[in-house]
């Protein structure tokens, strides 16, 4: 193949081809195992709060009949955050392991590490329940760390093989795979519930406080947890046969017979190497620069600000959201209070309630995004999503308690879903996307786990400090599903500011749309990055 034309950047044959290369099976298979990823990602993360309360219920009965079993506010931080925790380590470990071993490596770690721990988590035990809590956290914080993992690796290998039209839509398309890994957990903990409830029915809570909680019930939120294994144990196979990405081969490692090698069979045709002009770019300014020199916050500086504050503050209002649906549906009366009914029945309602939302605001958010985001642009939709995650959550908050009478409940459901879909024709998808093209390739996973460690810096906030506010500094006694303290409506308040916040930090990221990865990072060439990838420049 002819190398590229004067006009053009200086590039390699293998990157050019990359870039230029028709939609073929290779790019759908990459985006089936790499997505794969995710569902499980977001499969694992999430189906936690299905089962809490049912944790609560079978851990933590006191035996007042008044009142059933719930974790207490330490208990229900650390099982609902401890993994966010592990994430956050495990996006800044392999994300730096990424860039130094290679992301073909690392990548089957993280999914061993995800299905080890899935099934152990579901196997935790204990003599005690604080023993069997402890085990669960202790598991649940290295399922973390592998899906922590997960992130910069599937961003990072899917943006290198992506060509230059359609990259966006592939980058996507993987990580809307959450979005029915998020829907799977509700489904499974539906079919699990209704199939406990089915063979060992318990009578209402009022009825009988005590047998309300069947034995049988501890294998709800075992079963629930360990099918999370499936999707990864599935996909582990085809992880391990995807050939390293040629940028990672030709720009890191520089092995330019290897990399054309490893394209020509993927892509089915003849590409030429060219170890000169590869050892040539190795050794130029732009590739010798660190994370932490004044070169790299000069060219890059500002744009790893705005990647990490915009994953940040989305995380508190997305994690917020997702994980206390249950709180803010019991507060508004859509779900029945915890002493109206029996265990199982309450993970079956709350795993319907999640579920609906997830399949009419979460899941076609995403896929809006993957049909969109290379039609106008990734700094659009990010803006878009922010803004419109701002507009209804406060018309959620400023008339709050006209959504809480009971002829008003389906009208804040539905505003509830809408803050799903912007977020996912959004900041959820965009925040993960960019990071993975704006960058050099030796720093490019690298900087993209540090992105989602400050995203998941935010999930923490949303996890830990929002449920410990809202159960230690309940206000009302009488009602442990209302998230009192800083109350549903302030909590409203507060995610409507973070978005604002969120929209206008996306001013310092760079559109992406239509670039080559060298193009925007400028690392084949002894120059600047493309003027049109700094920040408060033109956006295409």
């Amino acid at each position: 193949m002819a190398n590229s034309s004067s006009g053009e950047r200086k590039n390699l044959d293998v990157l050019t081809t990359l870039d230029v290369a028709k939609t073929q099976l290779y790019h759908f298979t990459a985006i089936v195992i790499a997505g794969m990823g995710f569902f499980t990602d977001a499969y694992d993360l999430f189906c936690i709060s299905l089962v809490s309360k049912l944790l609560g219920r079978i851990y933590y009965y006191e035996g007042n009949p008044t009142r059933p079993g719930s974790l207490p506010p330490n208990v229900s931080a650390a099982v609902n955050g401890v993994a966010f925790c592990g994430t956050l380590s495990g996006q800044l470990f392999f994300g730096w392991l990424g860039d130094k071993m290679g992301r073909k490596k690392v990548y089957g770690i993280t999914l061993l590490l995800m299905v080890i721990c899935s099934i152990a988590s579901g196997l935790s035990f204990g003599h005690t329940a604080k023993g069997t809590v402890i085990t669960l956290c202790f598991f649940r914080f290295w399922l973390g760390f592998g899906i922590g993992g997960d992130y910069p690796l599937s961003a990072t290998i899917m943006s290198e093989y992506a060509n230059k039209r359609t990259r966006g839509t592939f980058i996507a398309a993987v990580f809307a795979m959450q979005g029915f890994g998020i829907l799977a957990g509700g489904i499974v903990a539906i079919i699990v519930s209704a199939g406990f409830k089915s063979k060992y029915p318990a009578p209402s809570y009022i009825s009988n406080p005590v047998g309300s909680t069947v034995p049988q019930a501890d294998y709800i939120w075992r079963i629930v947890l360990m099918v999370g294994a499936l999707p990864a144990v599935l996909t582990y196979y085809w992880r391990m046969k995807m050939p390293e990405t040629a940028r990672y081969t030709a720009l890191v490692e520089m092995n330019a017979q290897r990399a054309a090698a490893d394209m020509s069979k993927v892509l089915k045709m003849e590409i030429r190497e060219d170890q000169e002009k590869v050892e040539r770019i190795a050794k130029s300014e732009a590739n010798t620069f660190g994370l932490f020199s004044k070169e790299f916050a000069r060219r890059h500086g500002l744009h790893l600000v705005g990647t990490t504050t915009t994953w940040f503050l989305l995380d508190i209002a997305f994690y917020s959201q997702n994980l206390f649906q249950k709180d803010i549906f019991s507060a508004i009366g859509w779900i029945p209070k915890a002493g109206t009914m029996n265990a199982i029945d309450e993970v079956y309602k709350i795993a319907r309630a999640q579920t609906l939302i997830a399949l009419c605001g979460t899941v076609p958010g995403y896929w809006f995004t993957v049909a969109l985001i290379d039609v106008i642009g990734r700094f659009t939709i990010q803006l878009i999503g922010f803004f419109f995650m701002t507009v209804f959550m406060l018309a959620l908050a400023i008339p709050y308690h006209h959504w809480t009478q009971p002829a008003h409940r389906i009208g804040f459901v539905v505003m509830y879903g809408l803050t799903f879909f912007f977020a996912n024709f959004g900041p959820n998808s965009t925040t993960f996307i960019v990071p993975a093209e704006i960058f050099p390739a030796r720093l490019r996973s690298t900087c993209h786990g540090i992105s989602a460690a400050a995203g998941k810096a935010g999930a923490i906030i949303g996890a830990f400090g929002f449920l410990y506010a809202a159960q230690n500094k309940d206000k009302s006694k009488t009602d442990p599903g209302y998230p009192a303290g800083i109350g549903v409506r302030n909590s409203l308040f507060v995610l409507a500011v973070c978005n604002t916040l969120g929209f206008f930090f996306t001013l310092l990221v760079p559109e992406s749309k239509g670039k080559s990865l060298e193009e925007l990072s400028g690392e084949t060439e002894d120059s600047q990055p493309a003027e049109h990838a700094r920040v408060g420049s033109a956006r295409v």
